[in-house]
């Protein structure tokens, strides 16, 4: 049965049915209005090519995160002329605003940039964060809200690559998370001033890199109020919304003390259970966790479910659709997983190549859509089995997760944004 004490939230009103998804005409955030990666009505085109293409536009510089979608505007985050921007485009692919803010960090990895997280959205403002340093916040209208410099105000960020930690939204903050190899932190900030209402501390001792976190937060109702669930450091956890305090944790995903296992897939939720993907699947090491999330305090005794070591991923994160969990693998493996049991139902293989997955996937009315670095994109049928239904290569490197709003898919690459439609 659901339980009403851990349920989903939508805006500032839990929408969850008993299904584990919300339905929104927007994607106000990097993983949907319901943080799940899918929506139940509205699939795109099951062909993202020529014949499905109604625009694209080239964007000022390289980026790498996913846009989003409020009321038919798209906005993303992009570098312009050295400088981190936010762009808004109407549903036609015109350019209505730019608000440009400090000096860009220009991503070091090869699939990075300085514009790695993506912006979120209350329907009032947009919130965007940058590898810079730089927390803005821009009404739609394009006027700049509030800005500040993270870095300036608590120093720099020890990555082994690319800050890429979007942020999450409660009905009165801003909240950004940073783990990495140093002071690591929750740290929620004023939607309308910018100013600074809590910060809490999330260090843990762990192995080298381990403590290295690219996972975005997401909002929750928890025992009947408003919280944040985090995975980072070997640990998931669960802050009040109001203060930042500690209200639930788990640790225990790598007893046997293995270095170099950043946290870069974040989990989803399904109910009462938490997916979490950890290890490396991109190295052979995959490791896969079903976690209930109930109770106060410390649960490492009693949260583990199960555990899965030949089923996983490393970047992209799971998607949820009815009930089921689908895993899109480094390598283009797809596996459908029971959350309550961690039992696979099926496992198939999108057509192979050198490159690897770097975008999560969505699902839009039981069709997965994946974009591969190289520009490829895959459509699949994936409700009841897998079905390949297209493969098509776009003219550019694709690193965001692709889009699905209104019948239409939005991708974007590096260098341009992408509208299809049937």
């Amino acid at each position: 049965m659901f339980s009403p004490r851990f349920f989903r939230v939508a805006g500032l009103v839990s929408s969850l049915t008993f299904s584990g998804f919300a339905d929104s005409a927007d994607w106000p955030r990097w993983r949907g209005s319901a943080d799940n990666g899918s929506v139940s009505m509205g699939s795109g085109p099951h062909k993202l090519d020529e014949s499905s293409l109604v625009w694209k536009v080239e964007l000022p510089g390289k980026g790498c995160s996913t846009p989003i979608v409020v009321g038919k505007s798209v906005y993303v985050t992009v570098p312009v002329a050295g400088s981190d921007a936010l762009q808004s485009y109407d549903w036609n692919g015109k350019l209505l605003w730019q608000s440009v803010f400090g000096v860009e960090d220009p991503g070091k990895h090869r699939n990075a940039s300085g514009s790695n997280p993506s912006p979120a959205s209350d329907g009032k403002a947009v919130f965007a964060a940058y590898k810079s340093g730089t927390l803005a916040a821009v009404n739609l209208d394009g006027s700049l809200r509030w800005k500040t410099n993270l870095i300036e105000k608590f120093g720099p960020v020890n990555l082994f690559w690319d800050f890429g930690s979007s942020p999450a939204l409660t009905d009165k903050n801003v909240v950004v998370a940073r783990m990495h190899n140093g002071e690591s932190w929750l740290a929620a900030f004023d939607k309308q001033t910018g100013e600074l209402r809590w910060k809490t501390a999330r260090n843990y001792d762990v192995p080298r890199e381990v403590d290295n976190g690219y996972t975005t937060p997401q909002v929750i109702v928890y025992e009947g109020k408003e919280a944040l669930f985090s995975w980072g450091a070997d640990h998931l956890t669960i802050h009040s919304a109001a203060d930042g305090t500690l209200l639930w944790s788990c640790t225990g995903f790598n007893p046997e003390a293995t270095p170099l296992w950043p946290a870069v897939a974040s989990p989803v939720l399904i109910k009462d259970m938490a997916i979490v993907c950890f290890g490396r699947a991109d190295k052979g090491s995959p490791r896969l966790h079903g976690i209930k999330v109930s109770g106060l305090g410390d649960a490492t005794s009693s949260a583990h479910v199960w555990k899965r070591d030949e089923v996983s991923s490393f970047v992209p994160s799971p998607a949820a659709y009815k009930g089921l969990v689908y895993i899109l693998s480094d390598r283009g493996q797809v596996a459908c997983v029971e959350p309550g049991t961690g039992k696979t139902l099926w496992i198939a293989d999108i057509p192979r190549a050198s490159s690897n997955f770097y975008a999560s996937p969505v699902i839009a009315d039981g069709v997965l859509y994946a974009a591969r670095e190289d520009g490829t994109v895959f459509v699949a049928k994936v409700e009841g089995g897998f079905e390949l239904l297209s493969e098509n290569k776009l003219d550019d490197r694709i690193i965001a997760g692709l889009v699905p709003v209104g019948g239409r898919i939005f991708a974007r690459g590096n260098s341009r944004l992408y509208c299809f439609g049937k």
